[in-house]
């Protein structure tokens, strides 16, 4: 069993706050503070350019991917680490669509996160081979696919309201059709048990400042099934996806594997936070994290429909289809979240009318999830919310 008093001691949480926003981004864990300055002082401080082959810099995105492999369900040497989400989702949805060149279309759901129809959407007009992109409502996703399709394109959790994709299923419905499947597990990894190897899925894309806390801005990981990644002709031939990329080559040669879908230098700071951040991980059952992920969002569903019936709920009523999260809509839900903020019960708002509350039982506890529901209680009784400083919208929501 998942020691989670261990985990919540490995992490440095301010005093008088309970903090339902790990699904957004996670907390500082204790041990990232030594590896930075470890790295900063005694890597590039001490040994200066020599570090990238001492203290192995060229080889964090590798050595930190088969960590994340652990958590997202991959066999070893098949997931690399770095860049941006937005960067692997093109670089994903470009391979999947190199592999199936007779297919025009692109399919995904209307709840997908935005930024992700953005980055296909410029992907379709940059290459400009007559693809389009297809969004139906996310229960049609299945009945979409077809043999027109060469990419289903999903978020395994809906960023707004938690509800989760049946994975094992639309995976196995799009290799029917002949499709690939990418999937963004932006919400999914280190929240849910996931499989992704044991399910044949083609690519897997996620970010780790979310439930792997690894801080703003933190690399984020694409995974490629081992048959398909020497396949693959990289849309993004990056220096560092090069197979030797100090013989300085004039022309583009893949490195093996996943290792081609590297583009950029190695951001060496934030690999040795997101590295620090995994150690968190150590020891951790993921079906004990869901377990209890469930029992904490069930409490608090319970709760605030008894005690706020002015909230509706906005996730799925079934703790199995959603993910570790959940969502209440109200007309002036922004400025709620203002006023729990201000008491110390950090969560956030999606607009248009979303409060969202994120369970992350490595540093949250039943205590916390009464102290939230206390506080929200008391806002919604009193009208708190409906203070004019709380109605002032910020820049991040």
């Amino acid at each position: 069993m998942t020691d989670f008093a261990r985990t919540r001691a490995c992490f440095d949480l301010p005093g008088g706050t309970v903090y339902l926003d790990g699904n957004s981004l996670g907390p500082l864990p204790n041990g990232v503070l030594s590896a930075l300055e470890q790295t900063v002082r005694n890597e590039w401080g001490d040994m200066l350019i020599t570090a990238w082959n001492r203290a192995g810099w060229m080889a964090q995105p590798a050595a930190v991917g088969d960590r994340i492999a652990r958590l997202i369900g991959a066999p070893p040497g098949q997931t690399t680490v770095g860049d941006t989400l937005s960067i692997k989702v093109h670089q994903a949805v470009a391979a999947a669509l190199q592999l199936r060149p007779s297919r025009k279309t692109v399919l995904s759901d209307t709840g997908n996160f935005p930024t992700d129809l953005y980055m296909v959407d410029g992907l379709i007009n940059t290459i400009d081979r007559g693809h389009t992109l297809k969004t139906v409502a996310p229960d049609a996703v299945s009945d979409a696919i077809d043999e027109s399709v060469a990419v289903v394109m999903l978020t395994h959790v809906d960023y707004r309201t938690g509800r989760v994709h049946d994975m094992a299923s639309i995976t196995q419905r799009a290799h029917d059709a002949g499709a690939l499947v990418v999937w963004d597990l932006a919400h999914s990894a280190g929240a849910l048990p996931l499989s992704v190897g044991d399910l044949g899925v083609d690519f897997a894309v996620g970010c780790t400042y979310k439930y792997l806390n690894a801080g703003p801005g933190a690399p984020a990981f694409i995974y490629v099934e081992r048959s398909l990644s020497d396949a693959l002709d990289p849309a993004l031939p990056g220096w560092l996806g090069h197979d030797a990329p100090f013989a300085f080559e004039p022309g583009y040669r893949p490195a093996a594997g996943v290792e081609r879908m590297r583009v950029g230098t190695p951001p060496v700071l934030a690999m040795a936070a997101l590295n620090a951040a995994l150690d968190v991980w150590e020891g951790v059952d993921l079906e004990d994290v869901r377990a209890q992920s469930i029992a904490l969002s069930e409490h608090l569903i319970a709760r605030v429909e008894a005690e706020c019936p002015m909230l509706t709920l906005a996730s799925p009523r079934a703790a199995s289809e959603r993910g570790s999260q959940v969502s209440f809509a109200f007309a002036d839900g922004y400025a709620v979240m203002q006023a729990l903020i201000d008491r110390g019960v950090i969560g956030d708002f999606r607009a248009p009318d979303l409060l969202r509350f994120g369970f992350t039982p490595l540093y949250l506890g039943l205590a916390d999830v009464d102290r939230a529901c206390d506080v929200l209680a008391e806002v919604m009784a009193s009208r708190a919310w409906d203070q004019a400083v709380y109605q002032r919208r910020a820049t991040v929501t």
